[in-house]
Order: C-alpha cells, then sequence, then structure tokens
C-alpha cells in the first residue's frame, strides 16, 4: 500500500489522536486509518485488515486491558509447593 504524509494538522486534533491511540493501545496510523475507514466505509476493497472482521466477532483488548487482565491472573501462576508434596 502507498504511503501519505499528512502536514498542517491542527494541533488540538493531533493531541485527540495521540490519546486516542495511547488509550486503545494502538498505532497512531491504526487510529488514522479508523478515522479515514469510518468516513468512507469499511470495506475489504478500501484496505480493511483481515483481522478485523475477527476482532469484531471475537473481541479485542486494547494494551491496558491486556497487562490489566495478565496483572489480575499473577496470583493464579504461582505455584504452591506445599500442595505438590
Amino acid at each position: 500500500m502507498s504511503q501519505i504524509t499528512l502536514r498542517g494538522i491542527n494541533p488540538e486534533i493531533e493531541k485527540e489522536i495521540r490519546k486516542l491511540s495511547k488509550k486503545t493501545g494502538k498505532s497512531l496510523n491504526q487510529v488514522i486509518q479508523e478515522i479515514i475507514y469510518k468516513h468512507f466505509g469499511n470495506d475489504s476493497k478500501r484496505g480493511v485488515a483481515p483481522a478485523d472482521s475477527l476482532r469484531k466477532l471475537a473481541g479485542g483488548w486494547s494494551q491496558k486491558e491486556a497487562s490489566d487482565f495478565f496483572e489480575a491472573i499473577q496470583p493464579c501462576e504461582q505455584i504452591d509447593e506445599e500442595m505438590w508434596k
């Protein structure tokens, strides 16, 4: 796929895009693509990743959600040595 360079974006819009990227754990490129696809339509002819349909069906986690989950199950990962004697 070809590249596009964006210049002269309003600083407030850039700030919001960066916040959305951080909040969702997605790259700036992914966030901007999603904004564009929402405006023009979201189908395979427009370059949607093949896994997007699976993500909609199965759901997806942001980086923070995944981190929170792994932190929450950490106690379950510990082996009780006394139990195995």
